[in-house]
């Protein structure tokens, strides 16, 4: 089909739809009879996880649209939205109660409630209560002169309704308690009153079970637990702050007070109460979300911790060193002179990459340290390596991204950090978020400086990097680390740099150069030579670029998109993207890692594959710092096809495929799991 006259090309899928739908594929691991029964459980709990957010961010913007745009398509998008969020958190709610719970109890780990506890448990929880929560908790009584108070973003409350009159005389009716967020969620029962068991109840529990204690002479006649969320992005100004730190660090403050989004209270609340909670938030009837258990699902995650069950968890795995490539006994700045390594993680060890930076910092060669910081948390040995670095006397420049979606309050506390010891932190660019993963180490070598650099399609998080699919560079390749000195030079400067020879950058080239590849291979498929496009990628919501492969497509191009999370591309419509496949792999690690792999003919010279820290969305390539390198090394090219492509186009295990309606089918239920031939290939 020519590109001269175009066809229509297909609408796309809503963004808010693909990230439910997402969702639904993780909530399906929670159902596989073939995962460990408390990981099946820990999926329940990323699912809420991730719905937090969901209406911190996502529906928080969706309401906005509703409020300010056409009132009938905003409204209706809003209503579809919260309509499909309602059924995915009840099908949740179905899972933890119909499958897992009945599951747990066979394997002897019991969540007990109040009813379910015999007498001697009910009077080590009277203790627990009267020792460790009463003396935490304060109720308030309602009245003009005791407001409602304040609630803070997802902390966990009480509302009671009681009967009779107050210590004053008055007949007010409802109050408040606030759960300490100091608190235990889940409380392990001593094994001597649960013979043969592991008993656990929910911090809930007790303290519904002592509601009436917290109210003396008056009778507890209903109540609720009840959590609400609220719009999180912090309001900063970054044109009009002199000091962003500071400026970030009271912003903080007033995050957990935003607008509120969503209410969730348990399904035994009373209309009456639930009703004014409603009121009380300003919410909508649809912002209402009963639940059918404890409110906050993810809070399990502290069973699980707790649980004392081997044979109900994933296998360990250990990721392993990569001692062919880079022998420990030897310099890893001598072994990148000889050639560049690739690290794929989490079946390498993250350790190489620390140990390239303890290496820098204990060479009395080594003159300066560059690197960016998004998400690192708030332990990292690699925070402590360059600080130490600066207390050496090297210089020393970080990035800091102050402005990393929850993780604001840990790089402030580490630029803090680090600027009391000498380094020189900057916050990248007003505007832009630095989401680019680079560390650029400066060596004297003869009458010369050299540089080294590490570039990842990942985060700084020795934690994450056991849980998260991402490729590590590290590398003296004299075009890269210049380049990266570049990008470095301009975060700090703000000045015009020299063109990149080597790397993309976004907002400037990343974008414009994507689209030209697609192009190419479009151009290919027109002229009868191979023309193909494999593509890993988080997220695929960029219009642009889904236009350009929608294009590519129709001109003949075979393009498979590996996209784990939200993709509005709609694959498979006859006439329009047919030749475009879009599968999701969700399996025991997190897909994390952006490979973009281009073919426009036959010849050595005719592909060319990326590796990336950007999504293809809009806020990666126009209001983030990202970069994208080539491969330039055909075996580590080949390398990088072989275990981050390959594999995933053929898992019959924990893939999934796109339907043109954007729901999805799983490929099969056994056969080949990628993720599982990785850790086999590593020896795990």
């Amino acid at each position: 089909m020519s590109d001269r006259v175009p066809a229509r090309l297909p609408a796309l899928l809503g963004r808010e739809h693909a990230i439910l739908a997402f969702n639904r594929r993780v909530l399906a691991q929670a159902q596989r009879a073939d995962v460990p029964l408390l990981e099946r459980l820990r999926y329940i709990c990323i699912v809420s996880s991730n719905l937090d957010e969901f209406f911190e961010v996502r529906f928080a913007d969706v309401l906005e649209a509703a409020r300010a745009g056409d009132a009938g398509a905003s409204r209706r998008e809003l209503a579809a939205v919260a309509a499909e969020a309602h059924r995915l958190i009840d099908a949740q709610y179905a899972v933890f109660n119909d499958e897992l719970t009945p599951l747990l109890q066979r394997e002897g780990i019991v969540i007990l409630n109040h009813a379910e506890r015999d007498a001697a448990q009910r009077e080590w929880v009277a203790r627990f209560f009267q020792k460790q929560v009463r003396p935490l908790l304060v109720p308030v009584g309602l009245d003009p002169a005791h407001p409602f108070p304040q609630v803070a973003n997802k902390s966990l409350n009480f509302i009671v309704r009681l009967s009779g009159n107050d210590a004053f005389g008055r007949a007010n009716a409802i109050a408040i308690v606030k759960v300490p967020r100091v608190l235990p969620r889940v409380i392990r029962l001593p094994d001597a009153l649960a013979p043969g068991r592991q008993a656990f109840v929910l911090l809930t529990s007790v303290i519904r079970a002592h509601l009436g204690e917290l109210f003396p002479g008056r009778e507890v006649e209903a109540f609720s637990q009840f959590r609400v969320t609220r719009d999180s992005d912090l309001d900063v100004d970054e044109a009009d702050v002199k000091n962003l730190r500071q400026a970030l660090r009271t912003g903080l403050t007033t995050r957990h007070f935003g607008q509120a989004i969503r209410l969730e209270v348990v399904a035994t609340c009373p209309d009456e109460l639930s009703a004014f909670l409603l009121r009380q938030f300003a919410l909508p009837e649809a912002a209402l979300y009963k639940v059918n258990g404890p409110v906050n699902l993810g809070r399990l995650n502290q069973l699980i911790d707790q649980a004392e069950a081997p044979g109900l968890r994933f296998p360990a795995y250990e990721p392993v060193w990569p001692q062919r490539r880079l022998p420990r006994e030897s310099s890893i700045f001598a072994r990148l002179r000889e050639r560049d390594v690739l690290l794929h993680h989490p079946f390498e060890s993250f350790e190489p990459v620390v140990e390239f930076l303890r290496e820098a910092v204990h060479d009395p060669e080594v003159l300066a340290i560059k690197q960016t910081i998004y998400r690192t948390g708030s332990e990292s040995p690699l925070m402590e390596a360059l600080i130490e670095a600066a207390r050496r006397g090297k210089e020393v420049m970080v990035v800091v991204e102050l402005k990393a979606r929850f993780d604001e309050e840990a790089n402030i506390n580490w630029a803090e950090r680090l600027e009391a010891v000498g380094a020189q932190v900057v916050y990248g660019i007003v505007g832009l978020k630095t989401h680019a993963k680079l560390l650029l180490v400066t060596r004297r070598e003869g009458g010369s400086l050299r540089r080294y650099a590490h570039l990842s399609t990942g985060n700084y998080n020795p934690k994450t990097a056991r849980l998260y699919t991402d490729i590590g560079y590290l590398t003296a390749d004299p075009e890269l680390t210049a380049d990266a000195d570049a990008v470095f030079q301009q975060l700090a400067s703000l000045g015009k740099t020299r063109p990149l020879r080597a790397l993309l950058q976004a907002p400037f080239t990343l974008h414009r150069r994507s689209v030209q590849l697609i192009e190419r291979v479009a151009e290919a498929a027109r002229a009868g030579r191979p023309a193909r496009i494999v593509v890993k990628i988080n997220a695929l919501t960029d219009t642009v670029l889904i236009e350009k492969l929608m294009r590519a497509a129709q001109a003949g191009a075979s393009i498979d998109l590996i996209v784990r999370g939200a993709c509005m591309l709609p694959p498979g419509i006859p006439g329009a993207t047919e030749r475009i496949r879009v599968r999701s792999v969700v399996g025991r690690f997190l897909e994390h890692s952006r490979v973009l792999y281009f073919r426009w003919g036959e010849g050595e010279d005719d592909e060319v594959l990326y590796l990336s820290s950007a999504d293809w969305m809009g806020r990666n390539m126009f209001r983030r710092i990202e970069v994208a390198w080539a491969v330039r090394d055909a075996a580590l090219r080949q390398r990088v096809i072989d275990e981050c492509l390959v594999p995933y186009l053929h898992d019959r295990q924990d893939a999934w495929v796109q339907l043109p309606d954007g729901r999805y089918e799983r490929v099969a239920t056994d056969g080949v799991s990628a993720q599982q031939a990785l850790m086999c290939l590593y020896g795990g």
